[in-house]
C-alpha cells in the first residue's frame, strides 16, 4: 500500500514539471555587447545564445519597431524645428520693417521741417497721395504674403504615412498659428495707423496752403481797397475836413462842385471860412440852383455892390465886410416863415431882416457850386462874378443855428460838421484850375 502511494506522487510530480516547462519559460538579463543587435540571447560569457523560441523572436522584432519608430520621430522634430525657424525669421524680418516704418514716421516729423524734400519713408513715394497708395499696396503684398505662407506651412509632415507610402500632413500647433495671426494683426494696424497719419497731415498741409492764399488774398484786397481811396482822395490831409479850396484866377470855367445835393427845406444855416482881397468884390463864394431856378441860394458880392444873399431870386442885403485878405467865418440863416434872415461875422451877429421869399421852400435836386454864379443849373458862369479866394469848411444845416452854437463854430470851440452838407474831402470836387490843399484853419 505504501508503495502504491509513492508511486502516485511521484507521478503526479514528473507531470507537473513537464506542464511548467510547456507552459512557461524563464528569462535570463545579460549585458549586451557593443555593437550588438538589441533582442539576440547572449550568454554569460558573452557569446551569442540561438534562441529559437517564438515569443523572443517576437519581442525582438517589437524592440526593432520601435526603435524605428523613435529615429521618425527625432528626424520629424528636427524637420519641424526648422520650418519653425524659418517661420520665426520671415516674422521677424516682418517686424522689423514695421518698426524701421515706425522709427522713419519719429524721425520724419523731427526733420521733415530742417528737409522737406527728403524722403524719410525709405522707399516711399514723396508726394502724401502716392505715399498712402503705395503704404496701401504694400500692406495688401505684405498680407498675402503671410496668408500664403500660413497656408503653405499650417501642415507639416507627420509620423503618420498615407497608404502611397507619402507622408500625411497635420495641422500646425495652434500657439503658433494664433502668434501668426497676432503678428499680422498687428503689422496690419500700424500700416493702417500710418495711412491715417499721412492723410491728416496731407489734410493739414492743405488746410495751412489754403488759410495762407486766404491771408494773401485778403491782404491784397486791403491793399488794393487803401490804393483806390488813396487815388480817389488824391491828398495828404490828416483828417478828411482839414482842407481848403483855392481859386487864384476870376475866369469862368474855375470852379467847385458839391457832390451832395439839397432835400426841400423850410430854412437853413450857411457857415463857412472865406479869405479874399479882389476888388471891385470878392465874387460868388457859392451858388445852388435847381431847375427852373438858377438863383435858388446864392452868396454875392460884385462889383461896387455889398454882399447880397438871394433866396429863389429875392435879394436881401448883409452888413458884412470880408475883403481885407484875412480869414473870416461867415454864417447866413434863414427861414421860410415870414423869409427871416441873420448874418453873421466871425461869430457876431451884423445883421437881420425879413420878407425874404416868405413861405418859400428851398427846391430840392439842384447843384450846388463854390465859386461861380450859375445862369443855368450847374454852368454858364460869368468871369465878373467868379469869387478870387480861399475857402474851408463849407457845412449846410436844415435849421436856424442858435448864437451860441454859431459863436462856438467861430472861434473853433464846437465841431458841428453840417447835416445836409458836410465839409468833406470825398464830397467836394474842383475844376479848372481851382486846387484843394491841406488846410487846419483853427489851428491857423
Amino acid at each position: 500500500m505504501l508503495v502504491l502511494v509513492f508511486g502516485l506522487l511521484y507521478l503526479v510530480s514528473g507531470r507537473m514539471v513537464s506542464s511548467q516547462d510547456v507552459t512557461g519559460s524563464r528569462f535570463v538579463c545579460n549585458a549586451i555587447p557593443p555593437g550588438a543587435e538589441p533582442g539576440c540571447g547572449y550568454g554569460p560569457t558573452g557569446n551569442r545564445v540561438q534562441s529559437s523560441s517564438p515569443v523572443e523572436d517576437e519581442l525582438r522584432n517589437t524592440i526593432i519597431q520601435l526603435r524605428e519608430t523613435i529615429l521618425q520621430q527625432r528626424e520629424t522634430i528636427v524637420s519641424q524645428q526648422g520650418t519653425i525657424k524659418e517661420l520665426n525669421s520671415k516674422l521677424a524680418r516682418c517686424e522689423a520693417a514695421a518698426d524701421e516704418m515706425a522709427q522713419g514716421k519719429s524721425r520724419g516729423q523731427g526733420s521733415r521741417r530742417k528737409e522737406y524734400g527728403k524722403n524719410t519713408m525709405g522707399d516711399l513715394p514723396r508726394d502724401p497721395g502716392e505715399t498712402i497708395d503705395h503704404l496701401g499696396k504694400t500692406m495688401q503684398t505684405l498680407k498675402g504674403r503671410l496668408e500664403n505662407l500660413e497656408q503653405q506651412s499650417l501642415r507639416l509632415p507627420s509620423t503618420n504615412s498615407s497608404a502611397g507610402g507619402a507622408p500625411a500632413l497635420t495641422p500646425l500647433p495652434p500657439e503658433l498659428r494664433e502668434l501668426l495671426r497676432q503678428r499680422l494683426g498687428a503689422l496690419e494696424t500700424q500700416l493702417l495707423r500710418k495711412v491715417a497719419e499721412l492723410e491728416e497731415e496731407k489734410s493739414q498741409l492743405y488746410n495751412e496752403t489754403a488759410a495762407h492764399r486766404q491771408r494773401t488774398e485778403s491782404a491784397l484786397n486791403s491793399l488794393m481797397e487803401r490804393i483806390a481811396e488813396l487815388e480817389k482822395s488824391n491828398n495828404a490831409f490828416k483828417s478828411p475836413e482839414d482842407f481848403k479850396v483855392s481859386f487864384p484866377l476870376r475866369t469862368n470855367y474855375l470852379y467847385g462842385r458839391i457832390k451832395k445835393s439839397l432835400p426841400e427845406m423850410y430854412a437853413f444855416t450857411v457857415c463857412m471860412w472865406l479869405k479874399s482881397s479882389a476888388s471891385p468884390g470878392i465874387g460868388t463864394p457859392f451858388s445852388y440852383g435847381v431847375p427852373g431856378q438858377a438863383n435858388e441860394i446864392v452868396l454875392i458880392e460884385w462889383g461896387n455892390n455889398p454882399i447880397e444873399l438871394l433866396v429863389n431870386d429875392k435879394v436881401a442885403q448883409l452888413p458884412l465886410s470880408v475883403s481885407d485878405g484875412r480869414w473870416h467865418h461867415i454864417c447866413i440863416t434863414w427861414t421860410t416863415r415870414d423869409g427871416f434872415w441873420e448874418a453873421y461875422q466871425d461869430g457876431e451877429r451884423l445883421g437881420t431882416g425879413d420878407n425874404l421869399a416868405p413861405w418859400h421852400p428851398i427846391k430840392p435836386g439842384g447843384v450846388i457850386i463854390l465859386g461861380q454864379e450859375q445862369d443855368i443849373v450847374g454852368g454858364r458862369f460869368d468871369a465878373t462874378q467868379a469869387f478870387v479866394g480861399e475857402l474851408s469848411q463849407f457845412n449846410m444845416w436844415d435849421r436856424v443855428l442858435r448864437p451860441v452854437d454859431i459863436m462856438g463854430l467861430a472861434n473853433c470851440s464846437a465841431y458841428m460838421p453840417g447835416n445836409v452838407v458836410p465839409w468833406i474831402d470825398a464830397n467836394v470836387e474842383v475844376f479848372g484850375s481851382a486846387s484843394k490843399a491841406a488846410l487846419e484853419i483853427c489851428e491857423d
